[in-house]
């Protein structure tokens, strides 16, 4: 398991206040996993997105909507998972934050059979990654070594459709057009050249 435990004295603290310290101790000891499952990868490469939180190095976190079309996250062994960073707006907010601190949460959520599933771990991202040239429009490559896997209760997911994959989102066959506000004047002159 995690070297970091599951619970830390505010959970703690909580949990004590309204009497669930037995009940989240079951639900670590029941649920929680080092190791991906195979039914864990699955769920994952059906995900046409995820929630990707991420801290700077003073602690200020970050939380950002990672998407593309399903199977964009791959899980590729038992700890460890794959997801490409596509072009973005240029801030680099999450990801450089995994330069300074690399410990992540992902939450993936299934809406139309409500489901969710939260990854913690370390990430390292590269661009030279073996993986790349197998993530169509991928800048770079993020790789998350998971500590801990573990389900959460889908009670509270309000059931939505997907009606259709971003116009944006690469995938094999499709050129995705630029972004509008590339074409915004105040942008042009700072565009990458690339």
């Amino acid at each position: 398991m995690a070297a970091t435990p599951m619970y830390h004295e505010g959970a703690r603290r909580l949990q004590d206040a309204f009497d669930t310290r037995r009940l989240a101790d079951r639900l670590d000891a029941r649920l929680s996993r080092s190791a991906f499952t195979a039914d864990d990868g699955a769920f994952i490469a059906s995900q046409a997105c995820f929630l990707l939180a991420t801290a700077d190095a003073t602690g200020w976190p970050e939380c950002s909507y990672k998407g593309g079309a399903p199977g964009f996250v791959r899980v590729l062994d038992a700890q460890t998972l794959a997801f490409p960073s596509y072009d973005g707006n240029g801030m680099f907010r999450s990801l450089g934050n995994l330069l300074v601190n690399p410990r992540v949460g992902l939450l993936f959520i299934d809406f139309e059979q409500p489901r969710r599933l939260r990854v913690q771990g370390v990430a390292s991202l590269r661009d030279d990654d073996p993986l790349l040239a197998g993530f169509d429009g991928a800048q770079l490559v993020v790789r998350v070594q998971a500590e801990r896997i573990f389900p959460n209760c889908p009670r509270y997911i309000h059931p939505m459709k997907r009606l259709a994959l971003s116009e944006h989102a690469p995938r094999p066959g499709h050129m995705p057009p630029d972004a509008t506000w590339k074409r915004f004047e105040m942008f042009c002159d700072v565009l990458p050249k690339a």
